[in-house]
């Protein structure tokens, strides 16, 4: 039975439901010695807690996403089948982009929100550089399968999850295509090919997108394996110039930190409530040593880099929740690097996807203009307004992205 499907779900309230009545039916039924009647007693309170907590973490796990099925809940799931010493620049040496184009195939996505708008549909991804088996996600825009858009190109935007977290947590948790697909189709954001690896890939410990040789190599996973299939199967266009990234919490580190790795595979990338210091993440390889650190950390690769990279980052967060990072980044940053920061008040909620969710918006606005996927100049207000914002504490502002940083020094 799926941890995350319908079925288990009604199991345990069921089963909740029958350990609460269960009491009153028999309490005062049972019979045969105290000792006995004491123990059966003390076995349905038991029974009722248990059934209780199973319950509540069922509907935490299903709105949040954050185990996709019993291995990662159990920790005996583990996606490295194999963790070569691939280089600095996470190839090994290989031309992937001259590897044979592989047709892989997909099915449709199961869970909560999977159906809606057109589908999401999965596939298992077996890397041919990493050395990564795991499953990826994708949707695909309204405007894909139109008969004027047959020779369009569309761009792509990688979803990252947090940890723990599934990879159908953009599409389950936080609606991302739900919510695009009406703006996809009004022409207020661009029609982007959604992309949704896994990135939980070792059990129990968060990977931070690093390539660790003899353990994982998620970054190459992740910018060469992925983005590789991607292109051999769908309209996909061009790195780095239609391709983005997009995460939230340790998701969020490892977007910016793809992003400002390899400028030749990403133009862009959004952070949201992400950090800089793999540190941020107590559960993260990255954060075993110094020099991994140093190597995973966007705000140090970015300061060392002799020509700025072409590349724009859009990062928000809360006081102490990613905004320090973000402001971090812009001031180091040089043209062509470009750092958009949004302040987000503590009024709008706390480290959660109810926080994530009404920023998608304006993020995916913000992409299509930076992808060069512009929308028309009536809707570009909302990204750029005429005049600075008074707080940024209302939601309607955390949704248009227009919150402001010179409000949030007010508030410090």
């Amino acid at each position: 039975m799926s941890l995350t499907g319908t079925p288990f779900l009604y199991t345990t309230v069921v089963l909740a439901v029958a350990a609460l009545a269960l009491p009153f039916v028999l309490w005062t039924r049972l019979r045969g010695p105290k000792v006995l009647r004491t123990a059966l007693r003390a076995l349905m309170l038991l029974f009722a807690q248990a059934t209780a907590i199973t319950l509540v973490f069922v509907l935490v796990n299903n709105a949040n996403n954050l185990y996709d099925n019993w291995a990662d809940l159990l920790g005996t799931g583990n996606h490295v089948q194999q963790a070569a010493n691939l280089g600095a620049d996470g190839t090994g040496g290989i031309a992937y982009r001259q590897l044979p184009r592989v047709a892989q195939k997909f099915a449709p996505a199961d869970g909560p929100g999977m159906r809606a708008s057109g589908g999401v549909r999965v596939t298992q991804l077996r890397g041919r550089v990493s050395g990564v088996n795991a499953e990826v996600y994708v949707w695909l825009p309204p405007q894909y399968d139109e008969p004027a858009y047959k020779n369009k190109k569309f761009p792509v935007v990688e979803l990252l999850s947090g940890y723990p977290g599934s990879a159908k947590a953009w599409f389950g948790s936080l609606k991302v295509h739900q919510q695009l697909e009406p703006l996809m189709r009004s022409g207020q954001v661009a029609p982007f090919i959604l992309v949704a690896p896994r990135t939980n890939l070792i059990a129990k410990i968060d990977t931070g997108c690093a390539n660790i040789p003899g353990t994982v190599n998620a970054d190459t996973w992740l910018s060469i394996d992925v983005p590789k299939m991607i292109t051999d199967n769908f309209r996909a266009a061009p790195a780095p110039n239609g391709w983005a990234t997009a995460g939230y919490s340790a998701g969020a580190h490892c977007a910016t930190k793809l992003a400002v790795a390899h400028p030749d595979r990403y133009r862009a990338a959004v952070s949201l409530s992400g950090y800089n210091d793999p540190i941020g993440e107590r559960n993260s390889l990255a954060n075993q040593n110094l020099g991994l650190r140093r190597a995973n950390n966007p705000y140090i690769l970015l300061k060392n880099y002799r020509v700025p990279p072409r590349v724009a980052l859009y990062l928000s967060g809360q006081s102490g929740d990613g905004y320090q990072a973000g402001v971090a980044l812009e001031r180091i940053a040089k043209p062509p690097t470009t750092v958009h920061v949004v302040f987000v008040p503590r009024s709008a909620g706390g480290h959660s996807m109810a926080l994530w969710r009404p920023q998608v918006p304006a993020a995916f606005r913000w992409l299509s203009e930076e992808l060069g996927q512009r929308p028309p100049h009536r809707l570009r207000t909302a990204l750029t307004p005429p005049v600075p914002s008074t707080g940024g504490s209302r939601p309607a502002e955390l949704a248009s992205g227009t919150a402001s940083r010179a409000a949030a020094e007010r508030r410090r």
